[in-house]
């Protein structure tokens, strides 16, 4: 309901509000709310090479829930920063330690249609070289621990098992400093 033209700056004063809010809980290792995103997963998901965000496909729960979901139709590929802006003005405006989310890579396979790739494996590996290079551009902003998100580990675990926390594994490698 934001006007484009006062949206960022709204989502700032809220990203504020978030911040001091949990340091006035006494939280010690603050996030930036994650006011900016619209999901937890399709930020990040539609800014990727590879996506159709026009026309996209639908995953059906466990609760027979029909959600639309990005369809792949090329490789992934990361071709910019998504959320450095949002580590960066964390940094600036939290006076504790800092903590900024991403979708896991699993997750991120889970929660698309897949029109290009062979196999879920090969989707999920390379949306785990996006999310490191993500995670490292992160880190780079000084924040102090990065999270991912993989709520889809306990609604598939045999494919978690299979190649899951491999696709984690590959997302976390080089990655400096504490990781959840």
């Amino acid at each position: 309901r934001i006007p484009p033209d006062l949206l960022e700056q709204a989502q700032d004063d809220a990203t504020i509000l978030a911040i001091r809010e949990l340091e006035q809980a006494g939280i010690d290792i603050v996030t930036d709310g994650e006011i900016r995103r619209e999901s937890y997963s399709n930020r990040f998901a539609l800014a990727l090479e590879g996506i159709d965000a026009v026309a996209p496909g639908q995953v059906t729960s466990q609760t027979g829930r029909v959600t639309p979901v990005p369809r792949v139709v090329g490789r992934i590929r990361r071709v910019a920063a998504v959320e450095t802006r949002d580590a960066t003005f964390l940094r600036q405006n939290a006076t504790r330690a800092t903590k900024i989310t991403l979708p896991g890579p699993f997750t991120l396979s889970q929660q698309a249609r897949n029109d290009f790739y062979k196999d879920e494996e090969e989707l999920a590996m390379d949306y785990a070289i996006a999310v490191n290079q993500e995670l490292r551009d992160l880190k780079a902003t000084g924040v102090d621990v990065v999270q991912l998100d993989e709520p889809w580990v306990r609604q598939s675990p045999e494919k978690a098992a299979r190649y899951g926390i491999k696709a984690i594994n590959r997302a976390l490698e080089g990655i400096e400093g504490p990781t959840v």
